[in-house]
């Protein structure tokens, strides 16, 4: 009786935490509360949450040391901007190199070619991974940065299809909040479901020691591929979003410091752990905005504080960010996801109970 009670009042509580959301949601996209900046935010941060979970899949369930999460980002982001802006107005994007025939007078629905963008990161992950991820730690890390910048240097020479260095404008921008958030919802579940399923198990005992995996009959080249390309996956959808979000594409976009900010997030939430990376990826899209002010000038009774500089804002969140890490040396939730117990506990300030070596409670 009482699991079913704790059961309910679960329910209840996920229940009441859906409405507040979407109540949310609902008043910021009819303006009743919050600005175009605060929505821009919260899209952004949005979109951040799903490629940094995609980016924990690989390397925090995984155990694979990725880092092309940009590359993957630009082919989703580059498949909506070809293919949505309306073929009346590509003259005047492509107004130095004619774009090619072959894709000239495609335009498709901007959910068709978010999810084509997705399977064309997939497909390039297959075929970059087949090679790549026979290499392990350092070595991978090196590789698949490498063909991040590749892929991003390809998008900056075929001028006929992308625009070359000048990139796409004009791209339809998505009138709803709910675009952004429903393709989070969705990719986070996706997910959660992948992980908690055999091939979830199968990535977590590669992560956790490979050749006993592969003793145990996994298949690690298989498993790894396929780790691979869904992460690819999701992060082509997140840079098919951040296309709509911005209006516009180029290659600037998408430099390999890009991942470095979806390494940042899933190493402050957690690697391994998928609501921390979410909570994460707000913390650290909010915070830098909230932190900006470090960048203008203060004056204080008529003499200007000469640290308030461009580019202090960036100290003061590096500084924060050691400060927390010190505090939370495996990330804000470890390899633990959220859940309402915890909540609980973390308000009546508990903690939860140490094990000694034997197994029992300190």
């Amino acid at each position: 009786m009482m699991k079913i009670e704790k059961k309910e009042n679960n329910l209840v509580k996920n229940a009441v935490l859906i409405i507040i959301f979407a109540a949310i949601i609902v008043l910021l996209d009819l303006d009743i509360i919050g600005d175009n900046y605060v929505r821009r935010v919260l899209n952004l941060a949005a979109i951040y949450a799903i490629v940094s979970v995609s980016m924990n899949l690989v390397n925090g369930f995984t155990g694979l040391f990725s880092l092309g999460q940009a590359g993957f980002m630009a082919i989703g982001a580059y498949t909506v901007a070809v293919f949505t802006v309306p073929v009346e107005a590509r003259k005047a994007i492509f107004y130095i190199v004619p774009q090619s025939p072959l894709v000239a007078n495609i335009e498709l629905p901007f959910f068709v070619a978010l999810i084509l963008g997705g399977l064309l990161a997939a497909l390039v992950a297959i075929l970059i991974g087949m090679p790549v991820l026979r290499l392990k730690s350092d070595y991978l890390a090196i590789a698949t940065l490498g063909f991040s910048e590749i892929i991003r240097i390809v998008f900056t020479n075929t001028k006929t299809i992308t625009n070359g260095a000048l990139g796409i404008k004009s791209i339809p921008q998505m009138p709803t909040m709910w675009v952004f958030f429903g393709a989070m919802i969705i990719s986070v579940i996706l997910i959660v479901l992948l992980i908690n399923s055999s091939y979830g198990r199968a990535f977590k005992a590669i992560r956790e020691d490979d050749i006993a995996a592969e003793a145990m009959g996994i298949n690690l080249f298989k498993h790894k591929v396929l780790s691979f390309a869904i992460g690819a996956f999701f992060a082509g959808i997140g840079g098919g979003l951040l296309a709509s979000l911005l209006g516009t594409v180029d290659p600037k976009q998408f430099y390999f410091t890009m991942t470095y900010n979806f390494l940042l997030i899933i190493v402050l939430g957690g690697m391994g752990s998928i609501s921390g990376t979410v909570i994460a990826s707000f913390v650290v899209t909010v915070g830098l905005e909230v932190l900006r002010f470090f960048d203008d000038s203060l004056v204080l009774f008529g003499y200007e504080v000469p640290i308030f500089r461009a580019g202090f804002r960036m100290v003061i969140f590096s500084i924060l960010l050691m400060i927390l890490v010190l505090f939370f040396r495996n990330g804000l939730m470890g390899q633990k996801e959220l859940s309402w117990k915890m909540v609980g506990d973390f308000i009546k300030g508990k903690k939860s109970p140490k094990k000694n070596r034997k197994g029992g409670a300190a």
